[in-house]
């Protein structure tokens, strides 16, 4: 016993003073965790030794990981070029981040690329660190040499893009998109964030393009099928509209956006009945209320019943005086009834609510009551004609623009 325990203080002393070189050579304050295991297991061992009796069989087995096991995988795993050490950095960097250290997290990250200028996972992280402090610049700088170093790293691409388009450079956002979607057509995240960067540019047609290739991947998406119904909203195809918005509203029925959508087009093609129901399905979405008793209210007009128009306007106003009354002030087809609505005097002092919607989503819904009123005036043949000929729709807008 007292020679094993003579081999084992020797052996660990010895495995001790290598990684305090190491420590000293390298300039690695890591290795410290390992000094201390170690001498954790010599100081028990000499214990032994002078006091002259043994440890019980599970401190002994903590001798001989802390002082031989541990240190020998490290020096092993060094040898082989593991980058045990680079590793290590990069999870105490880790750590100090999730502590919300970011400063120490830092130094750690900066002195390890004197060491690793390569090392991958160790500018992601960076990049991370200095997106959540707000430093996008530098947050990209560092996702870019990440990139450089792992070429399948597409969650970078999208973070980078998504960083420049933040900081409004929305061209180099589209273009990195691209890039990302032709190496990864099926990231979703990515291709809605390209949609909308499209759609901003009023590049439809492009952004029709990218949802129907994304759409080739998963046909079954809510957003995907959403976001190119509203495309085609803009470019006025409104079949194709209908299509996605009714498989979008399969998909998640518990949509409103959805059926309000399809209840505008109802209108524009005159299915009267189909978009009375559509709108009565809306009516119980807070955002979506004071349109939807107000498009209901013109539907009771176009029918003749001004009572039932008079109730529904009135109900709209309560819900959204501000923006209620304005529509209702700019529509001939109220004129009828205008004398009967409860308009507050004090329109100024109410505030307009914020709209939930998306930008993407308002402009949708403005170019649907856009054509509404455009087409009003035709006659079921007419718009029966108009579905045949898609341009056609595009065509009157531009005509009335011109008068």
């Amino acid at each position: 016993m007292i020679v094993e325990q003579l081999i084992f203080t020797v052996l660990s002393f010895a495995i001790f003073l290598y990684m305090f070189y190491k420590m000293i050579k390298n300039n690695d304050t890591t290795y410290i965790i390992f000094l201390v295991l170690g001498a954790v297991g010599v100081a028990l061992s000499l214990i032994e030794v002078i006091a002259g009796f043994q440890f019980g069989l599970i401190i002994k087995i903590f001798m001989y990981i802390f002082a031989i096991i541990i240190p020998v995988i490290i020096i092993v795993l060094e040898k082989s070029h593991f980058g045990t050490m680079e590793y290590l950095n990069i999870m105490r960097a880790k750590i100090y981040f999730k502590l919300g250290n970011n400063k120490k997290a830092k130094q750690v990250l900066i002195t390890l690329f004197e060491k690793y200028p390569n090392s991958y996972q160790a500018h992601k992280l960076l990049a991370e660190i200095y997106e959540s402090e707000g430093g996008q610049r530098k947050a990209i700088d560092e996702y870019v040499q990440a990139i450089d170093l792992n070429k399948k790293d597409f969650d970078s691409y999208f973070k980078v893009a998504t960083l420049l388009k933040d900081l409004d450079k929305k061209q180099e956002a589209t273009q990195m998109l691209a890039n990302l979607l032709s190496k990864k057509p099926d990231y979703k995240e990515a291709t809605i964030l390209y949609g909308d960067l499209l759609i901003d540019q009023q590049m439809y047609k492009e952004a029709a393009k990218a949802y129907n290739e994304a759409l080739r991947y998963n046909s079954l998406d809510f957003d995907l099928n959403y976001n190119i119904a509203i495309v085609y909203t803009m470019i006025n195809d409104f079949q194709n509209a209908q299509m996605y918005y009714d498989k979008a509203a399969q998909i998640n029925s518990l949509n409103y956006n959805c059926k309000y959508f399809l209840a505008e087009i109802a209108l524009i093609c005159k299915e009267i009945d189909e978009a009375e129901q559509k709108f009565m399905q809306t009516i119980d979405d807070e955002e979506l209320a004071p349109d939807s008793y107000y498009e209901l209210s013109k539907i009771a007009l176009i029918r003749g019943d001004k009572e039932k128009a008079i109730q529904y306007a009135n109900t709209a106003i309560d819900l959204n005086p501000k923006k209620i009354a304005e529509k209702i002030k700019k529509e001939a087809i109220f004129i009828p009834i205008y004398s009967k609505l409860s308009i507050p005097f004090n329109l100024e002092e109410n505030e307009r609510k914020r709209s939930k919607l998306s930008y993407k989503e308002m402009v949708a819904k403005e170019q649907l009551e856009k054509m509404f009123e455009l087409t009003r005036q035709l006659s079921y043949n007419d718009i029966n004609l108009l579905k045949n000929e898609k341009e056609d729709f595009s065509n009157i807008e531009n005509n009335i623009e011109r008068q």
